[in-house]
């Protein structure tokens, strides 16, 4: 691990180096690659200094240990050996995290697009919900989130809305939420009290760029009409909407939430090109999906993905089984819960269908999630021991419901890293 480490962090200063380059200077996808990788690379300087220095730490005190004759000396010693040694493999299992494949994609921005599914007006009422709380969820962390395009109904629900969402890390942390959500309660309008059953579908895309997606002008068809819906000024009286065909795919955007045709046009645009980067990205998922479908045999997991329960206050993830009693949070932004426990369970069990590329994704997630020591001749009795303690089922049931599988999986690849 160590040696990848040092190779890996002797990479820093060759791209520091060529940043600075004429050459790259004037070329801005080689310019953002470099800025991207050089990113990714400067924790793991960091980690690999305070590693170096906590080494260097712990041995000087076990030669105090080994020198000194002062008792009380020795104390201090070896209680600050017991000290960096716990600090050490708290880094170990931290670098080794640092050291896994990432989505290239993570650090971007993204298009998230919630349209109203089965259920009628009671559908594109709680799309109106859901879009405010990935809107609170956004002002939370620091985020800005813009609308693109929305479509409303006449009683305040919305069949369909596009926005941006600005900020670092938006597609690692919120790209597990597409699919299909389920909503279960009473509408406004029922007279018997009966429960209805409704969806919205979410789509989240990552941002592509004009240096991530070449969009060739002649592919494009691009009409000009005249905006429709609530009065006012712009409305039925300029040719201000855009409507862009991407003839190769079929794709179809349209915008018309602004006053300028330009500035409609460059919305379409921004979506269009992220629509294109998200169907290369799913093509490339399917591929893997046959793949690992051939070899496993998993089954389709593109049905409903959470159901939100008003009468039990209930919000359930489907994919990983976690359950929480606290639906007004969620709905003011509070998903976390799921959100990490997404992230960890696409890190751990890469079969899962929630994971990139994490072909060597880690044993060290799952073991710091149960207090598994990280040592070098881990057995299976050991995991076993810590995953049956009391505390351990409410995690290792909803986060790491395949426990076994991954333990075996990368019990030879911990013994032989560490």
């Amino acid at each position: 691990m160590l040696n990848k480490l040092e190779t890996v962090c002797g990479r820093i200063p060759e791209l520091e180096r060529l940043l600075t380059d004429p050459s790259v200077v004037g070329n801005p996808r080689e310019r953002q690659r470099i800025g991207r990788e050089l990113a990714e690379l400067r924790p793991l300087a960091e980690a690999h200094a305070r590693y170096r220095k906590i080494a260097q730490e712990l041995e000087e005190n076990r030669q105090l240990l080994e020198t000194e004759k002062d008792p009380d000396m020795r104390s201090m010693a070896r209680d600050e050996v017991a000290k960096l040694t716990e600090e050490q493999e708290k880094l170990t299992a931290e670098i080794r995290f640092l050291l896994l494949p990432r989505d290239p994609n993570d650090e971007k921005n993204i298009l998230i697009e919630i349209r109203a599914g089965a259920g009628g007006e009671e559908a594109a009422l709680f799309a109106t919900e859901l879009f405010r709380a990935y809107s609170m969820y956004a002002a939370l962390k620091g985020w800005k989130s813009e609308v693109l395009s929305r479509s409303e109904t006449g009683l305040g629900g919305t069949k369909e809305v596009i926005a941006m969402i600005e900020g670092k890390g938006a597609y690692s942390r919120l790209k597990f939420e597409s699919g299909v959500h389920r909503v279960q309660r009473v509408p406004a309008t029922e007279s018997g009290g009966r429960i209805h059953t409704s969806t919205v579908t979410v789509a989240v895309m990552p941002e592509a760029e004009e240096v991530d997606v070449q969009v060739n002008p002649e592919d494009l068809r691009i009409d000009v009409f005249r905006s429709s819906g609530p009065g006012g000024q712009s409305v039925n009286t300029t040719d201000s909407a855009v409507r862009i065909t991407h003839v190769p795919t079929g794709l179809v955007v349209q915008c018309q939430d602004e006053k300028s045709q330009l500035k409609n046009k460059s919305k379409a645009l921004k979506i269009l090109r992220s629509r294109l980067y998200d169907l290369e990205l799913e093509k490339q998922r399917a591929g893997r999906a046959d793949l690992r479908r051939s070899q496993v045999g998993t089954g389709d997991r593109s049905e409903r993905i959470r159901t939100y329960n008003f009468p039990q206050n209930r919000v359930t993830d489907h994919r990983i089984g976690v359950t929480v009693h606290q639906l007004s949070q969620v709905l003011d932004g509070g998903f976390e819960p799921f959100i990490d426990a997404l992230i960890n369970n696409a890190q751990v069990d890469p079969d899962s269908g929630l994971a990139g590329d994490f072909p060597g994704a880690t044993f060290a997630t799952f073991a710091r999630s149960l207090r598994i020591p990280l040592r070098r001749n881990l057995s299976l009795r050991s995991i076993r021991r810590s995953v049956e303690a009391p505390a351990a089922p409410c995690v290792r049931d909803t986060v790491f419901p395949n426990w076994s599988t991954m333990a075996l999986a990368h019990l030879h690849l911990l013994n032989n890293s560490v």
